[in-house]
């Protein structure tokens, strides 16, 4: 995560360098942009991304498991839940290393909400943030289906979802 760390305080907190965060937003939001809803998968076994996730799903369409993801959904094609998707979104990599572990088994791309203390491995566009935080989870999720439904065109202006129903207090 370092090309992302911006300086680290004397304390040993490491602050993320808000401008790198710009760019891979605009990145994730084009990328994820090129699927369809039925081929994105987002994940998030982290309780704080949980209200999040759900309401990315709600707005964009994408499928989403909040909380523990299925094992063998994506590998397993004897199981009634598989599915196959071409595109893994996870807002932690590290509880979230099965998902991303089938990802890269099966050579399909993840982008990854990433902190200082995650290791990238495996994750093919990292979006640093805050990925522990509901508010910084929130608003995440909130911008990516932002972009996501107007770049796709199902929404002409503002979509009718606000950053509020993202977030929790």
């Amino acid at each position: 995560m370092s090309p992302f760390i911006y300086k680290t305080r004397t304390d040993g907190l490491s602050v993320l360098n808000l401008q790198k965060i710009d760019e891979r937003i605009r990145l994730a939001a084009n990328l994820i942009a090129q699927y369809e809803p039925k081929d994105i998968l987002v994940a998030c076994r982290r309780e704080n991304g949980w209200k999040a996730v759900k309401a990315f799903g709600r707005a964009t369409g994408a499928t989403v498991f909040p909380g523990r993801y299925p094992p063998g959904i994506l590998t397993n094609p004897k199981l009634a839940r598989f599915m196959e998707v071409q595109l893994i979104f996870v807002a932690d990599p590290w509880p979230d290393k099965n998902v991303v572990s089938d990802a890269m088994t099966l050579g399909i791309p993840v982008v990854a909400l990433c902190d200082t203390n995650n290791q990238s491995n495996g994750i093919d566009l990292v979006l640093p943030c805050n990925n522990k935080g509901k508010k910084s989870l929130g608003l995440l999720f909130y911008i990516l289906a932002r972009e996501y439904v107007k770049k796709k065109g199902l929404v002409s202006g503002e979509p009718k979802f606000t950053v509020e129903d993202f977030t929790e207090e």
